[in-house]
């Protein structure tokens, strides 16, 4: 199960909504325990409703930042602006490392935004069970 802080996926949830109709994206950074601290939304590049480039230069803020506060980025968020949040056939054969976690915020129904994660390796999709709460530290 991945823990995913309010905070965090209401980020995501926004950055998708100012994006759309496009596809929004950004980067995940974990911790050294593997929860997620932060989403990075950033500029799809592609501009496109249907897939997604990160900029550059924000990619490389993005990782400089997370290793400043110790973190790795471990994962990427993009929306479907208008289909449900599954990876595309796109998505399958883009997704670059399999170690990663790939978050889809599902825009079908703009009322009710859905946001689902997976790992992609080798073709193969698996969910992720999320739960979006604070952590709380034991």
């Amino acid at each position: 199960m991945i823990v995913i802080h309010p905070q965090i996926l209401e980020a995501m949830v926004v950055h998708a909504e100012n994006c759309h109709p496009e596809e929004s994206c950004g980067l995940l950074a974990s911790d050294a325990d593997g929860a997620v601290r932060m989403a990075y939304p950033l500029t799809n590049t592609l501009r496109s409703s249907t897939n997604y480039t990160i900029e550059p230069r924000e990619h490389v803020k993005a990782l400089r930042h997370a290793e400043r506060l110790g973190w790795e980025i471990t994962g990427v968020f993009h929306s479907h602006p208008h289909t449900q949040a599954y990876p595309s056939p796109t998505d399958v054969k883009l997704a670059a490392d399999p170690g990663w976690l790939y978050l889809v915020v599902g825009l079908e129904d703009r009322n009710r935004p859905v946001v689902r994660g997976f790992r992609i390796t080798d073709g193969r999709i698996e969910e992720e069970t999320l739960t979006f709460e604070e952590r709380t530290k034991t």
